[in-house]
């Protein structure tokens, strides 16, 4: 038996059933493997088998999808592509495997030269830095160790897995019954003894608590706690990787605070008098720059299963708490028993939203173009509940949309946003729509982002995958020219077609793809466009977005004498708010 069938064979004992793959000689044997065993779909490009594989497993596991997939490339470019996907798992915690093709093991370079085989490179190190482990298999490894490799991926905080794999071990001829050793077992992280003492007297003594809940908190553990959070009124609030956890119109939901995130929401957090935050490490985006001025009045309690994550240093973490986030929801309820519940500050963050509306007056659209924030808001209200969110990775189009858009119960949201990769999207979207054949993936996208993998609409069309896609086109990078209009004056380059980008004709572009594309003239109200929504086919749509459009609310920062910025905490973002409604909604401390 050929050693690449075997590898195949134990990878779908461990649950994996697709490929995402771009075919190279050096992963030749791997891929008639998998050609064998699993569902292989070819991509035009390596970082979109990445992105693919990843939001695969992501759409798989919330709704209970128990297959997994994987991505596969050649040596060298084949990697060096991959890269930016592993990246971006890797900074949002989702295993990604990732099987490379490599040159003979008698082809290696070693330490001395830089290159013997044919399209070698050092894959191992290119990829360590953004993996929770490297190998690379130049004779065949055992079933055992094999799966401990692969097993690392899912245990603890979860990550890329990269094994590289020599083109003489993948082909060369091997007996099962000698390599057939007992695989690994996933190993569970080691954890201290929970602050429960110390949680439960936070809870106790709060007269304005939050829940906080991040990527890390399971949708399955979150549905099934909800009936006590209500009884309790608890306000719970979701981070960008957790805003599918609960429905927007849920009685207990309190928004999506964030550095770009809803205005109401980030006004309600920093009232608060206790944080609880669940699976969500508190970076700077969630805490904003100024993270000392984060939850100014509260007690933190975070709960992260990466230990250096609760002993960075920022934000202010007064209870610590190193643990599974699921689990410590459990306990966290566990502790709600004595509590009469918070029915009177819920009625207060519900009016403190709705006197801060998500889609806020204060911005300005030119005539002939649409409004992004109520786009968003319209499109969200049209999307039904089985549908699939695939709202990019970065720039105005992925701002807006989570800000303005309002999820239903039962959708998936999926995005990446640690690494802000553009181009992430559709690449996203089509894995997420393998994972549930024939269930309507939504993708929205900026024009600028959209082009630097455009090359996937060949895999959109060739499925035939229901993935609607929505390309907001200002001719440029509106993020980027925003920054170049605040801190430089104007002084623009590289930002839009004026300044030397790009684009193409849209809706030739679409028909080259064979693709049903659209302008949305009239926004959802454009003629055909409920015809091709509905659709079980793929659709592009391209929406008008002024190219000086503003996006607001927004945190803002400025520019010191040392040349340094300086930025303003959650709750005071720009513009400022009229001193009447301020007061309003500044209750529980000052504003200066």
């Amino acid at each position: 038996m050929k050693y690449s069938d075997l590898l195949m064979g134990w990878l779908n004992e461990l649950g994996y059933t697709h490929c995402f793959f771009v075919a190279g000689g050096n992963s030749m044997h791997l891929l008639d493997g998998a050609r064998q065993t699993m569902t292989c779909i070819p991509v035009v490009h390596e970082v979109a088998a990445g992105i693919a594989a990843e939001y695969f497993n992501e759409r798989a596991r919330a709704v209970g999808n128990p297959e997994r997939a994987f991505a596969m490339v050649t040596a060298g470019p084949g990697l060096t592509n991959i890269l930016t996907a592993m990246a971006g798992a890797y900074l949002e915690s989702r295993d990604l495997l990732v099987l490379g093709g490599q040159v003979k093991s008698t082809d290696l370079a070693g330490s001395t030269l830089r290159q013997r085989g044919i399209q070698e490179i050092d894959g191992l190190a290119l990829a360590a830095p953004i993996s929770v482990t490297t190998q690379r298999i130049e004779t065949p490894a055992d079933r055992r160790t094999f799966t401990s490799w692969v097993l690392q991926g899912t245990s603890g905080r979860p990550g890329p897995v990269f094994i590289e794999i020599c083109l003489d071990a993948q082909g060369a001829p091997v007996d099962p019954a000698t390599l057939n050793t007992p695989a690994a077992a996933l190993v569970d992280p080691h954890f201290g003894s929970a602050p429960l003492a110390a949680a439960e007297a936070a809870i106790r003594s709060s007269q304005r608590p939050v829940l906080l809940l991040g990527g890390g908190v399971s949708r399955l553990a979150v549905q099934s706690v909800l009936p006590r959070l209500r009884e309790q009124q608890l306000p719970t609030m979701t981070t960008w990787n957790g805003a599918d956890r609960l429905g927007a119109d849920d009685p207990i939901y309190a928004g999506r605070p964030n550095t770009w995130g809803q205005r109401g929401a980030n006004v309600v957090l920093q009232q608060a008098d206790l944080v609880i935050a669940l699976g969500t490490r508190l970076g700077l985006q969630q805490t904003g720059f100024n993270w000392q001025q984060f939850a100014p009045v509260a007690t933190v309690i975070q709960v992260d299963i990466d230990r250096a994550e609760l002993e960075k240093g920022h934000p202010r973490v007064d209870i610590p708490w190193h643990g599974d986030a699921d689990q410590a929801l459990q306990q966290i309820v566990g502790l709600l028993g004595r509590q009469s519940g918070w029915g009177e500050w819920l009625d207060t963050c519900a009016e403190i939203r709705s006197l801060l509306p998500n889609v806020e007056e204060t911005n300005t659209t030119a005539a002939g173009y649409l409004d992004p924030f109520r786009f968003v808001a319209d499109l969200s209200a049209r999307c039904v509940a089985e549908d699939i969110i695939v709202p990019g990775s970065s720039g105005g189009a992925f701002t807006v949309a989570m800000q303005a858009f309002e999820q239903k119960a039962g959708q998936t949201i999926i995005t990446d946003k640690g690494l802000a990769s553009m181009g992430y999207g559709l690449s996203g979207a089509i894995g997420a729509a393998l994972a549930s054949p024939g269930t309507r993936t939504v993708h929205l996208e900026g024009d600028g982002g959209f082009v630097q993998n455009l090359q996937e609409m060949a895999t959109v069309a060739v499925n035939s995958l229901p993935v609607k896609t929505f390309i907001f086109s200002n001719e440029g990078y509106a993020s980027i020219r925003m920054t170049q209009r605040n801190y430089f004056g104007g002084a623009y380059l590289g930002c839009d077609v004026r300044t030397g980008l790009g684009f193409p004709d849209w809706a030739l572009l679409a028909k080259a793809f064979g693709l049903p594309y659209l302008e949305l003239t009239q926004g959802l109200l454009t003629p055909g466009f409920d015809a091709l929504f509905d659709s079980s086919q793929p659709a592009f749509f391209l929406v008008p977005i002024d190219p000086e459009q503003t996006y607001f609310p927004k945190i803002t920062s400025r520019v010191t004498e040392s040349g340094s910025m300086e930025s303003n905490p959650l709750h005071m973002m720009s513009p400022d708010l009229p001193a009447d409604l301020a007061s309003q909604v500044f209750r529980f401390f000052p504003v200066k």
